[in-house]
């Protein structure tokens, strides 16, 4: 059994960015199913609604399925071999490499978007802030921004334990992860084993720091970005999502 271990400063990297995908839809996330609901929300929104960018975008799979409701999408994303799957998978799109605190890409959009709460590993309130003066940037007057926020910290259950098998392209995968509290934000440890006919067994590990930002938090930097926020219960994992509509 080999072993490799990615604590990466820029995202999942390597052997773990290969097996994401597998792993989070065989546990059941719907990647069409939210993306169509996150183009319902933008078009109530935002009527006529032609372009999108999605910010964090990982390998590509919201993209995909955007793709056929707006006339341009783009994403954005920060690791590497995340970049590079989401390439592969969507071959007309542009996808760029950046980081959501400081991008600057010479044009606007009628909706940014950041899912899946990777917004949460913003440090700090300026960091948080940057990030919102960010998407704001790139949104066009009158257009929209929708965050998927990170648990509160009322709602995150510290010592969680996630745990699930899922086959998929010849490969059986094992992901255990073990949520802790540490200083404010979520510890989150994460081990997979990895088996494949032929091949053996393969152990992976990675840990991520997410900020437990309070609701007050996210809000205050929507403000400060100048852009008009409400919060939605619910959400694509049930942390809800903030909308906020630049005038």
């Amino acid at each position: 059994m080999t072993t490799t271990d990615a604590r990466p400063a820029d995202g999942y990297t390597g052997a773990i960015a290969r097996v994401y995908d597998l792993v989070h839809q065989g546990k059941g996330k719907d990647y069409a199913g939210e993306a169509a609901d996150l183009a319902d929300l933008v078009a109530a929104r935002v009527p006529g609604a032609r372009s999108l960018l999605d910010v964090a975008c990982g390998t590509g799979l919201h993209l995909s399925h955007l793709a056929a409701r707006f006339e341009r999408v783009e994403g954005l994303e920060l690791s590497p071999d995340m970049l590079a799957a989401a390439r592969h998978r969507n071959p007309g799109t542009t996808v760029h490499r950046g980081d959501m605190r400081d991008f600057a890409l010479g044009t606007t959009y009628s909706a940014v978007t950041c899912m899946f709460s990777s917004i949460g590993h913003m440090t700090d309130q300026a960091e948080l802030d940057a990030a919102l003066a960010a998407f704001a940037a790139h949104t066009e007057s009158g257009g929209v921004v929708v965050v998927e926020p990170w648990w509160f910290p009322e709602t995150f259950t510290p010592g969680y334990v996630g745990a699930a098998v899922v086959e998929a392209e010849g490969k059986t995968i094992s992901r255990v992860s073990h949520s802790r509290l540490e200083d404010g934000a979520t510890r989150i440890d994460v081990h997979y084993l990895v088996a494949e006919p032929g091949e053996g067994v393969e152990h992976l590990a990675e840990s991520h720091r997410i900020t437990l930002f309070p609701r007050s938090a996210y809000e205050l930097a929507f403000e400060r970005a100048g852009l008009a926020a409400e919060f939605l219960p619910g959400g694509p994992s049930g942390r809800g999502l903030f909308v906020g509509l630049r005038p």
